[in-house]
C-alpha cells in the first residue's frame, strides 16, 4: 500500500512539473558535524530548493562522550533543547525533505524539539538520515507516529562511513521518486532467502568485521546482482559477548555490497 501511494506522489509530482507548476521543496535539516548537512546539500542543489539548517541554542559542541551524555539525560527526562527561529516558513511548502543524524535507534534530539512546535500538516515528507548502522527504518515509523498529519513518503539513509557513496545514491533515490529526470537501471527484488553458506558467512564477516557495535552470526541469506557488483541481504543473530547476556540475543538483517575489486562493506542494519 504505501508504495502505491508512493507511486502516486510521484506521478502527481510529474504532472505539476510538466505543467510547469512545481511544488515549493524545502530541505530543512539538523547536523552535529557536517556529514548530514553533506546530504543536505546534496539533495539540495540536485533540487534547486531551498535549505536551512536546525540550529539549537545551546549547541551540541562537545566532546562526542559529552554529547552522548546530554542526549541521554534529555531523551531520558523528556527535554526538548530549545531552538533558534527558523527563517523558512514551512507552511510555504509542499515538499520537505527532513534531515537528521541517528541517534539511540531514532532523530537526533533537537528533532524532537522541530516536531513538537513546527504544523507539517498537509505535506508530502521525505526524511533522510546519516548514521553508525542503521535507523532510517526506525525513525521513520517514529516520524509517521509523531506527523499524523503529513504524508511520510519512503527515505534515504546513509553510513557516515560511506559518506562518499551519497552522491551516487542521492540521484538513483532522487530519479527514482520523480524528483528528477533520468532513468536508473533497475534491480530484481532480493529471492527468497536460503541457509547462508560458508563463502556467503565470510563476506558477512568481512563487511562488519571490525565494526565494534556489531557481534553477530550471519544464518541466512539472499542476493541480487546491481550494477558494479553484488548486494546481500542477511539475517545475522547476535552473539553476545559476555554469557551472561545470552537473553537478549536478537535478529536483525543486514545489507552488504560486494562491488567488483573491492572489500565487502554493509550498508545498513535493520533491527
Amino acid at each position: 500500500m504505501k508504495k502505491i501511494l508512493f507511486i502516486a506522489a510521484v506521478l502527481a509530482f510529474a504532472v505539476s512539473c510538466s505543467q510547469g507548476k512545481g511544488p515549493k521543496i524545502l530541505v530543512l535539516y539538523y547536523s552535529q558535524s557536517s556529514t548530514t548537512e553533506a546530504v543536505a546539500r546534496e539533495i539540495s542543489n540536485r533540487l534547486g530548493a531551498d535549505m536551512e539548517k536546525i540550529v539549537p541554542v545551546t549547541p551540541y559542541d562537545g566532546t562526542y562522550q559529552e554529547t552522548i551524555e546530554r542526549s541521554r539525560k534529555e531523551r531520558e527526562e523528556g527535554i526538548l533543547p530549545e531552538l533558534q527561529p527558523l527563517k523558512s516558513d514551512v507552511r510555504s511548502y509542499d515538499i520537505i525533505f527532513l534531515g537528521y543524524p541517528i541517534w539511540y535507534g531514532t532523530y537526533a534530539v533537537p528533532m524532537s524539539t522541530l516536531l513538537n512546535t513546527v504544523d507539517f500538516s498537509g505535506k508530502k515528507v521525505i526524511p533522510f538520515c546519516t548514521f553508525g548502522s542503521g535507523g532510517l527504518e526506525s525513525s521513520t515509523r517514529d516520524l509517521s507516529e509523531k506527523l499524523t498529519g503529513a504524508e511520510i513518503l519512503p527515505g534515504y539513509g546513509v553510513r557516515s562511513a560511506r559518506i562518499d557513496a551519497a552522491p551516487a545514491e542521492i540521484d538513483r533515490f532522487l530519479k527514482q521518486g520523480g524528483f528528477i529526470e533520468g532513468e536508473v537501471e533497475k534491480y530484481e527484488e532480493f529471492p527468497e532467502m536460503h541457509q547462508a553458506s560458508d563463502e556467503e558467512a565470510a563476506i558477512f564477516d568481512a563487511a562488519v568485521g571490525g565494526y565494534p557495535m556489531i557481534n553477530a552470526k550471519a544464518e541466512k541469506a539472499s542476493s541480487r546482482t546491481v550494477s558494479g557488483g553484488t548486494e546481500y541481504l542477511f539475517e545475522a543473530r547476535d552473539v553476545p559477548r559476555n554469557p551472561e547476556q545470552q537473553d537478549m540475543a536478537g535478529t536483525m538483517k543486514v545489507y552488504v555490497l560486494a562491488m567488483d575489486g573491492q572489500d565487502p562493506v554493509f550498508t545498513r542494519v535493520v533491527r
